[in-house]
C-alpha cells in the first residue's frame, strides 16, 4: 500500500525545511521556554499545528512505506489519524482565531480521512473482540466462566452451556464472514480514498498549514488572554453533555437498562448509546484543547482515563450491533441464534460496566465548571 508515494515524500521533506522557521506573515513559538509567558495566541496554535501537521506527514509516509506489513501499517494508521483529529479538533475549538472558511473546510476533510481509515481496522478489532468473547462463553477459552443465564430460568445450566457450545462455532463462522466482508469493502475504500485526488488536496493542505496558519486578527493578542475563552467553551460543552447522562443510574454496576433497552429495537438501542458517545467526542475535544497553552504541559490523566472508559463504551455498544446485526440474518439455526443472543447480552453488560467505571472516574475529575 503507498498512498502519495513520492509526493508524501516531497511533502513530509518541504515540511522538514519549514517548521519552525520565521514567517513574515505569523510569529512562530517562543524559542525559548521562558518566553512563553509572552507569547501571543497565534503563536502558541501555530506552533502546536505545526507539530501535529509534521507527525501527520511523517505518519502517512510510514503508512506508505508499510507495504504488506499489518503490523507497521496498523501502527501508522492509528498515528495518522490521532494526529488528524488533533488537527481537526484545535480548528474546531480554536476557530476564531483562524480563518473560519478554511478552517471548516480542512476539518471537515481531515474528519473523512480519518473515518476512513479507521473502517478496516475497526473490523478487525471488532472480529476479535466477539470471537474472543465466544470462545470464553463457550467454555473454550483459559479461564472461561459460566454461560450467564437469566434469573427465572428454567433451562438447566448445563443444557444452556451445551447450546452455546453447539451455536458458538457456526455463529463464530457468520461473524467473521461479515466482519471480514466489511473488513475488505473498507480496505478498498481506503485504497481508493488514498489514491484520489481529495485525498492529495487534504495532503497538501496539511503541509502547508505545517509552514503557514492563517490566523485572524484577533490571534495576535496574548496567549493568556484568547486561549482561555474557546478552552472555557470546549469545556462547557463537556460538562452539559455530561449532566444529561444517567450518571445515578450508571453508579449500580449491571442495572441491566442498558441490556433491556439493547434487545429492543435497534433505534432504541441506539438512541440509548447516542449520549455517551457524544461525551466520548467532546471530552477528546476538551482533551485536545488543554494541550493548546503557553509552554504546553501533561495531560491531565484522569481525563485520559475517563476517555479510555468511554473507548471501551463505544467498542462495545458496536460489539452488540454486531451480534445483533449477524443473529437478523434468516434461515440461521436456532442454536446460532441462541449463541449470537448470548454474545450480545454479554456485550451489553460490558457497556454497562463501561458506564459504571466512567462515572466512577468522573466523580475525581479535574475537570471543573467556570
Amino acid at each position: 500500500m503507498t498512498p502519495g508515494g513520492a509526493g508524501v515524500q516531497h511533502h513530509e521533506a518541504e515540511t522538514a525545511g519549514s517548521v519552525g522557521t520565521a514567517h513574515p506573515d505569523r510569529a512562530d513559538r517562543p524559542a525559548h521556554p521562558d518566553d512563553a509567558f509572552e507569547a501571543t495566541a497565534g503563536q502558541v496554535l501555530a506552533g502546536y499545528l505545526n507539530a501535529r501537521c509534521a507527525e501527520f506527514l511523517r505518519s502517512l509516509r510510514l503508512y506508505g512505506e508499510s507495504g504488506s506489513d499489518t503490523a507497521a501499517a496498523a501502527e501508522a494508521a492509528t498515528a495518522l489519524r490521532c494526529s488528524a483529529r488533533r488537527i481537526g479538533g484545535s480548528l474546531h475549538t480554536f476557530r476564531v482565531l483562524l480563518d473560519p472558511a478554511w478552517a471548516d473546510q480542512l476539518r471537515t476533510e481531515l474528519s473523512w480521512l480519518s473515518g476512513t481509515l479507521a473502517q478496516e481496522y475497526a473490523c478487525t478489532a471488532r472480529l476479535h473482540r466477539l470471537v474472543s468473547a465466544l470462545a470464553r462463553l463457550s467454555g473454550s477459552a483459559p479461564g472461561s466462566g459460566p454461560v450467564p443465564t437469566a434469573r427465572n430460568a428454567e433451562i438447566p445450566a448445563a443444557t444452556a452451556a451445551g447450546a452455546l457450545t453447539v451455536g458458538a462455532s457456526r455463529a463464530g463462522a457468520l461473524l467473521e464472514r461479515q466482519l471480514t466482508l466489511a473488513r475488505t469493502r473498507s480496505h478498498s475504500a481506503a485504497l481508493q480514498a488514498l489514491g484520489s485526488s481529495r485525498f492529495h488536496a487534504v495532503a497538501d493542505a496539511v503541509a502547508v498549514l505545517a509552514s503557514e496558519v492563517p490566523l485572524a486578527p484577533v490571534a495576535g493578542a496574548p496567549a493568556a488572554e484568547i486561549l482561555a475563552a474557546p478552552r472555557s467553551a470546549a469545556e462547557r460543552r463537556l460538562l452539559d453533555a455530561v449532566s444529561a447522562l444517567p450518571l445515578t443510574r450508571a453508579a449500580h454496576p449491571y442495572n441491566a437498562e442498558a441490556l433491556v433497552h439493547g434487545l429492543a429495537t435497534p433505534s432504541d438501542g441506539e438512541a440509548q448509546d447516542a449520549p455517551w458517545h457524544q461525551v466520548r467526542l467532546l471530552l477528546r475535544l476538551h482533551r485536545y484543547a488543554q494541550e493548546v497553552r503557553p509552554g504546553g504541559g501533561p495531560p491531565d490523566p484522569v481525563l485520559a482515563e475517563a476517555g479510555r472508559a468511554l473507548d471501551r463504551h463505544r467498542d462495545a455498544a458496536e460489539a452488540a450491533a454486531a451480534a445483533a446485526n449477524a443473529a437478523r440474518t434468516p434461515r440461521i439455526a436456532p442454536a446460532t441464534a441462541y449463541a449470537l443472543g448470548v454474545l450480545h447480552a454479554d456485550q451489553r453488560l460490558e457497556v454497562e460496566a463501561a458506564r459504571y467505571e466512567f462515572q466512577r472516574i468522573w466523580q475525581r475529575t479535574a475537570v471543573t465548571a467556570p
